[in-house]
């Protein structure tokens, strides 16, 4: 039989017309863009429900987040959605669930605030320091969870979640007793002191506070992920962990170690934005400023819709700190409560999960069709299924 399939384009040739319709018809009928249409859907029914305008209110979310002074109150508030978004996708591309995103932040941020205010070092040094404290302390959090996994068969979506309470506590403990500021009415440390901090730019937009330099530390560390993920050896076993498990314990990936190894990387970033974000306006920890806007729980959103893709989670993420930022905007200018957005939010992700669902069963269903013979290694769409048992120390990995 004569292959009709259309040659690829040679190496270094850019691709034709065709082929860069074919991207954006592909980007167009994907589930992500389906899901974030239907959620606008969604939400201008309600908003039409109730008399409000739904163009003028969508119209008010992008004017107040990307116009003028908001885009820089966007930047910041991308600082920690990103990052949570970058920091949760990296177990979540190999198939794991981190929900301690909470205690890893606050004791990052904590670590970072202690250094701050007691290194007897200059202050671009004691800057550093703090940074790296922020790392260690979210990444050794996230291990111990991991830890917990691997030696005493806790589920990690248990440990790593449990675990954040007292963390949390402990923080605000410590806040409120050993470093509550002198003489203030509310649970903060105190502030810290001059050159202690990380620098900034624009600060003439938004708060009037400027950017901090954490964006882009935020974004050096989700490029290294997605350059590890694409092109290190660590980031195939991560790739083929995510795909099957079974199958890379068959081809001899050490999940326990790797489990390890990821929710450490996956704290310490989360750790990283705790540290960033007390290095930063205000210049001080203040207690429950970290985990009442639910950064972890957005991030986990960003990270479910880019399907845990490095590049993916930074635009998701972002996206959602424009919705974020624009559904305060768009509570002042129409009235429309801003919790619209946070609506938008879970409806993109519900859209997301039974349009995929629904792809997959579909694929399943063509797959099984009375007298089609499935293609080698088609199973729902996914990678192919390995029912080989997995080798053991007692098999002697015969």
């Amino acid at each position: 039989m004569t292959d009709h399939k259309r040659p690829s384009p040679a190496p270094g040739t850019s691709p034709g017309p065709g082929a860069v319709l074919g991207y954006a018809r592909r980007a167009v009928l994907s589930p992500v863009t389906a899901a974030i249409a239907a959620s606008f859907v969604v939400g201008a029914i309600i908003l039409a429900s109730t008399g409000a305008d739904p163009f003028a209110a969508y119209q008010a979310i992008f004017e107040t987040s990307l116009g003028g002074e908001g885009i820089s109150d966007t930047a910041t508030k991308s600082i920690p959605i990103v990052g949570m978004a970058v920091a949760l996708a990296i177990p979540l591309r190999a198939g794991l669930v981190n929900l301690g995103g909470d205690g890893q932040l606050v004791l990052g941020a904590l670590a970072a605030a202690v250094v701050g205010l007691y290194a007897p070092f200059p202050a671009p040094v004691t800057v550093v320091l703090a940074l790296l404290a922020g790392i260690l302390a979210g990444g050794l959090w996230a291990a111990l969870a991991a830890l917990l996994e691997t030696a005493c068969g806790v589920p990690l979506l248990v440990s790593s979640l449990l675990m954040s309470y007292p963390a949390i506590s402990l923080v605000s403990y410590l806040i409120r007793f050993q470093l509550l500021e002198e003489g203030s009415g509310i649970p903060q440390s105190e502030r810290l002191p001059d050159g202690v901090r990380l620098p900034e730019f624009a600060a003439d937009g938004g708060l009037g506070t400027g950017i901090s330099i954490g964006v882009f530390l935020v974004l050096a560390a989700a490029l290294v992920f997605a350059f590890v993920e694409a092109r290190t050896s660590a980031g195939f076993e991560l790739r083929m962990t995510g795909r099957g498990a079974r199958f890379s314990a068959y081809a001899g990936v050490d999940r326990p170690r790797l489990t390890i190894r990821l929710m450490f990387a996956s704290g310490g970033l989360a750790g990283l934005v705790g540290a960033i974000m007390v290095l930063g306006f205000p210049y001080r920890l203040t207690d429950g400023a970290l985990t009442t806007p639910a950064y972890t729980w957005t991030g986990l959103l960003a990270a479910l819709l880019a399907a845990a893709s490095p590049l993916g989670t930074i635009v998701a993420g972002f996206f959602f700190a424009v919705l974020t930022v624009g559904g305060f905007g768009m509570e002042q200018e129409t009235a429309v409560p801003q919790q619209l957005t946070s609506v938008l939010q879970a409806v993109i992700i519900l859209f997301l999960a039974v349009r995929t669902g629904v792809f997959a069963k579909a694929t399943w269903l063509r797959g099984r069709r009375p007298g089609r013979v499935p293609r080698g290694g088609e199973v729902s769409g996914g990678p192919p299924r390995i029912e080989a048992p997995v080798p053991t120390a007692e098999t002697g990995g015969r």
